[in-house]
């Protein structure tokens, strides 16, 4: 399938840490659709954790207990969110820990895995891995820097979303510069392994200096 012609939609997460199948919850979610030439952001709200707001995670995102108190539980928004992510492509910065921590909220919810709800997944650390090797960094910030992308509001999720998508755009005009220009060719091109990878088959979960 062209890569043009596919709906995506670009997730990002805040959490209270990162363990998401254990004590850690959401504490804030945004959806961004990217469709062609249109972006746009369909859902985004603070979320009440059920549980304290460690310090540290305050002093990063700037949400506090305070904040989240009158904020819906996960349960209350899962079915508005779920509409905004069936049947597109899950992106996210660092895709493995924001649809993880989602996929465990669902699960806690509802009997549908949020697996069987998108067509695929896509992280663009994963492909700025491949596409901007000569960046010392993959991480937001430093790929935002590379394409021009203003971050209006960083470690708060619509912002990170909203700079995310946009990246995307980037990442993928990089890719079709490349010949790559279907889903199946972009497989392709994630699935070689870089020297890096090569020294390690261990998955990891977070992604150190390429993180988010």
């Amino acid at each position: 399938m062209e890569l043009h012609t596919l709906p995506f939609v670009v997730v990002d997460v805040e959490t209270t840490g990162g363990q998401p199948w254990g004590v850690d919850r959401v504490t804030e979610v945004a959806a961004v659709h990217v469709e062609g030439a249109t972006t746009s952001l369909a859902f985004h709200s603070l979320i009440n954790p059920g549980r304290p707001i460690p310090w540290h995670i305050t002093r990063l995102t700037g949400i506090d207990d305070a904040m989240v108190r009158g904020a819906p539980r996960f349960a209350d928004i899962a079915g508005e969110l779920a509409a905004h992510l069936v049947g597109r492509v899950f992106v996210a910065h660092n895709a493995r820990f924001d649809f993880g921590f989602l996929d465990s909220e669902f699960s806690r919810v509802a009997p549908t895995p949020l697996g069987t709800l998108v067509t695929g997944q896509l992280c663009t650390v994963r492909l700025a891995r491949r596409l901007l090797a000569h960046l010392p960094r993959r991480n937001l910030d430093s790929v935002s820097a590379h394409y021009g992308v203003q971050i209006s509001d960083r470690h708060r999720a619509s912002g990170d979303a909203l700079a995310t998508a946009e990246v995307l755009r980037g990442l993928l005009r990089d890719a079709s510069h490349r010949g790559v220009h279907t889903w199946g060719e972009l497989d392709g091109l994630l699935a070689r392994r870089t020297a890096r990878a090569k020294k390690s088959a261990f998955p990891r979960w977070g992604d150190g200096a390429d993180g988010a």
